[in-house]
């Protein structure tokens, strides 16, 4: 059973850069959960994409995603994608 709660401001940023990025329907991108497979099943989010996604969760979240840390776990699913990103935001505040 999943718990419904208002997605966190996180979620709502990478769910609008895919959507935005990869020129997804809002309304597909709105039912991701953190199952839903990313890199590999969406054929939108190629090799070429992912640096474009990354950049701009960058940019809209205000933190460094570094080459090292990108990996296919990260972006494995739409659930790896936000807590990784919510990690780095997390990590910007206690810095």
């Amino acid at each position: 059973m999943t718990t419904h709660h208002a997605p966190s401001t996180v979620d709502q940023t990478v769910r609008a850069v895919l959507k935005d990025v990869l020129a997804l329907d809002a309304d597909r991108v709105a039912a991701f959960d953190d199952d839903t497979a990313l890199f590999g099943a969406l054929p939108e989010l190629d090799s070429m994409a992912v640096a474009g996604v990354l950049t701009e969760i960058e940019d809209r979240l205000h933190i460094l995603i570094e080459d090292d840390e990108v990996d296919g776990e990260m972006l494995e699913s739409f659930g790896a994608l936000r807590r990784f990103a919510e990690a780095k935001v997390h990590a910007k505040k206690d810095a």
